[in-house]
């Protein structure tokens, strides 16, 4: 396919996706206030009623159709990212592999046993996850361009947004970024704070590599990308001043998030803080209901869990004090208050590790 009509299939899939995710979410949302109305005693209203009430209805299942499908399309449609990627294989990996090879620019760890969760489920309807072929990562990279489609393209990213606030007044000397992916929630700290050094881990080699390939981009010299489990690293303790995630938190088993909450407090310096941007404040039953039918159609099988664990208790549990759960607004014309649109329920989860004193 050429390179056009690749651009126009994609550009129509997020005009769909944008429809679907405000008219038809709109049509949703009344759908259930109508029905409430019929309703008697619906306080404290239990996610299962709104399902009795909604599933078997045209706009629900359409609405959930389209969502579904739309993300199908998106990969392995005609003009999918999935074909398009693997018929250009060759002259991307050429590319990619002179820019990285250059030096040790990214470590991969060949001996590494990948989790079963992780492995066991194509994850986003991404085919083979983002971990199975060579250019996983550069198909990942593209389709995240267009995960908020309520996000205008002239404001600042959700990565750099979440930086800011990451940050503060803080200006840590060691950051570490667990689960970061190709590398786009790495690069603000990169770029932010050039005098501090910066490591990135994640399962995913292809996914490391594009890391790797941008840095050499930028020319920046104060990180390192390495494959490894989050959960369980090599770094000595207290070696970080900030240890951070984005969307990583959703996508791990409850046992596997206690566990990386530990790792976290683990690898910190006292006085140390720890920072996840993930999807977690969902305000009210109505949106707690399409969060759950979401995870199904998108294979995230452990956002449901997320949403239902006690994250305060549990970050609480690990050791961590000034514990703060709030929600993120992930673009300057988000009203956090409205319900116009379908959004992610985006959710600061923060906490510091006792100074030395306090321990």
């Amino acid at each position: 396919m050429d390179d056009r009509s690749f651009a126009a299939a994609q550009d129509f899939l997020l005009s769909a996706k944008t429809f679907w995710s405000t008219t038809m979410y709109q049509a949703l949302r009344d759908k259930h206030a109508a029905a409430k109305k019929t309703a008697s005693g619906d306080a404290g209203e239990p996610v299962a009623a709104i399902a009795h009430a909604l599933e078997d209805t045209t706009q629900y299942q359409f609405y959930s159709w389209l969502e579904r499908h739309l993300q199908r399309m998106k990969y392995v449609g005609r003009y999918g990212l999935v074909p398009y990627h693997h018929e250009r294989r060759d002259e991307l990996l050429a590319t990619f592999d002179q820019s990285i090879d250059a030096d040790n620019a990214v470590q991969i760890d060949g001996s590494l046993t990948l989790p079963a969760y992780y492995t066991g489920v194509d994850i986003h309807q991404h085919p083979g996850g983002v971990w199975s072929d060579d250019v996983a990562g550069m198909i990942y990279e593209r389709g995240a361009r267009t995960t908020t489609p309520l996000v205008g393209v002239a404001e600042k990213d959700v990565h750099e947004r979440f930086t800011d606030l990451a940050l503060g007044e803080r200006t840590p000397a060691k950051i570490l970024d667990m689960g970061c992916g190709f590398g786009k929630s790495t690069q603000p700290f990169v770029r932010r704070l050039p005098d501090s050094s910066v490591d990135a881990v994640d399962l995913s080699a292809p996914c490391l590599r594009l890391a790797a390939y941008g840095t050499r981009e930028s020319q920046a010299s104060n990180v390192r990308f390495r494959q490894m489990n989050a959960c369980n690293t090599d770094y000595d303790d207290g070696t970080f001043d900030l240890v951070t995630s984005t969307m990583v938190l959703h996508e791990l088993p409850p046992k596997t998030i206690e566990e990386l909450l530990g790792e976290a407090f683990r690898v910190l310096s006292p006085g140390g803080r720890m920072v996840h941007l993930d999807f977690y404040c969902l305000p009210d039953a109505f949106r707690r209901f399409v969060h759950y039918g979401h995870a199904r159609r998108n294979n995230e099988p452990y956002m449901q869990p997320l949403a239902e664990l006690d994250l305060s208790a549990l970050v609480a549990s690990k050791g961590f004090v000034d514990v703060e759960i709030k929600p993120f607004q992930e673009s300057d014309h988000i009203d956090l208050n409205a319900n116009d649109a379908w959004r992610f329920p985006w959710t600061v989860i923060a906490a510091t590790k006792p100074s030395e004193a306090a321990q």
